[in-house]
C-alpha cells in the first residue's frame, strides 16, 4: 500500500522515468520489424523494440496512448507529418512522426535549453538514423542526465551529448 501511495504522489516525469527504468529489466532487443498492432493501445511484444518504444511505453504509464494521439492528429494534420500515408501499425512508432507531433503540440523546446528528468531527446545519430530517448534523474560522468534508449537494447547511459541533438520536447508542458 505505501508503494502504490507513493506511485500516486509521483511527479510525470518521475512516472516517465520509472517506466523507462522498468523496461531496461525485460529483456527487451532491438526489432524494427513491421507488426499489426491492435489499433488503440497497441504495443509489440515486450521482448522486441525499437528507440520509439521506449519513450511510447514510458508514456502509456501516465495513460498517454501515442499510438492513438499521434494519429488521430496525424489523421487532421497529415501536411505537418513526413510521410502522407496513415499506418496505425507503425506511424508512432517513427522517429520523426513522434517529433512532428511533439512540435505541433507545443512540447518543443531548445535544444540547448535547461534539460529536466522525463525530456525527450531526438537525435541524429553518425549513421544518419534518427534516434530518440528519455532523460533520467541521474547525471553521469559528463554531469548530464543520463538517458533510457534503445539502439540494441535498452539502456541507460551517459549519451545526451554523443550525437547531433535534432529536438527537445517536454510533453505534457509542465
Amino acid at each position: 500500500m505505501f508503494a502504490t501511495l507513493l506511485l500516486l504522489q509521483a511527479t510525470i516525469p518521475d512516472r516517465l522515468i520509472a517506466s523507462a527504468r522498468d523496461q531496461l529489466t525485460w529483456g527487451t532487443t532491438y526489432d524494427p520489424s513491421y507488426t499489426t498492432l491492435k489499433y488503440p493501445g497497441g504495443d509489440v511484444d515486450r521482448k522486441v523494440g525499437v528507440c520509439t518504444d521506449v519513450i511510447i511505453r514510458a508514456y502509456r504509464s501516465i495513460h498517454l496512448d501515442l499510438q492513438k494521439l499521434i494519429i488521430e492528429h496525424k489523421r487532421s494534420h497529415m501536411d505537418l507529418y513526413p510521410k502522407g500515408k496513415l499506418d496505425p501499425n507503425i506511424d508512432h512508432r517513427r522517429v520523426k512522426n513522434m517529433a512532428a507531433f511533439f512540435k505541433a503540440r507545443k512540447a518543443s523546446l531548445p535544444v540547448n535549453s535547461d534539460w529536466k528528468p522525463g525530456d525527450i531527446v531526438y537525435w541524429k545519430l553518425d549513421s544518419g538514423l534518427d534516434h530518440v530517448g528519455l532523460l533520467t534523474n541521474t547525471k553521469g560522468r559528463s554531469g548530464k542526465y543520463q538517458v533510457v534508449h534503445n539502439m540494441s537494447e535498452p539502456k541507460e547511459e551517459d549519451v545526451l551529448g554523443s550525437w547531433k541533438i535534432l529536438g527537445h520536447y517536454r510533453f505534457p508542458n509542465r
